[in-house]
């Protein structure tokens, strides 16, 4: 089976050079705001189930506008994560899939989306409890 660039890239970089220190986070940053955003958590978990059009997006993601959908599709299709696929029809059909690169960034983002699906519950009430000590309710 022919090694893809991905696995290669990742073959060749020395384990030692993944570290935070040495990598920077000058340059991490950019990735885990792209990759830790709330719509593209969502837009990867979908599209980790099959291509999808636009609309079929826009209807599962409950509260995204059109244009922060069309941004976000952007940026992930900026940095390989997703690709854009326009067949030529009237009107034209897009479709937006994974890439391979995007393929490996759904085990981590569909862990993270099942941790915060199954602690809402107890987010939210800390959250009551913090907030109720700086509101001075807090009788505890």
């Amino acid at each position: 089976m022919p090694v893809t660039a991905h696995q290669q890239v990742l073959h060749d970089t020395p384990e030692v050079e993944l570290r935070l220190e040495t990598t920077g986070c000058r340059n991490v940053s950019p990735v885990l705001n792209r990759v830790g955003d709330k719509w593209s958590v969502l837009i990867v978990m979908i599209l980790g189930e099959g291509p999808r059009r636009f609309n079929e997006l826009k209807r599962q993601i409950d509260g995204i506008s059109q244009r922060m959908l069309t941004l976000t599709l952007r940026g992930l299709e900026r940095d390989g994560l997703v690709s854009r696929t326009v067949e030529p029809s009237v009107p034209p059909r897009v479709t937006y899939a994974l890439t391979e690169l995007g393929e490996s960034l759904k085990e981590p983002v569909e862990a993270l989306g099942r941790w915060a699906m199954a602690h809402i519950g107890c987010i939210r009430a800390a959250q009551q409890r913090f907030d109720a000590r700086l509101d001075g309710t807090d009788v505890a």
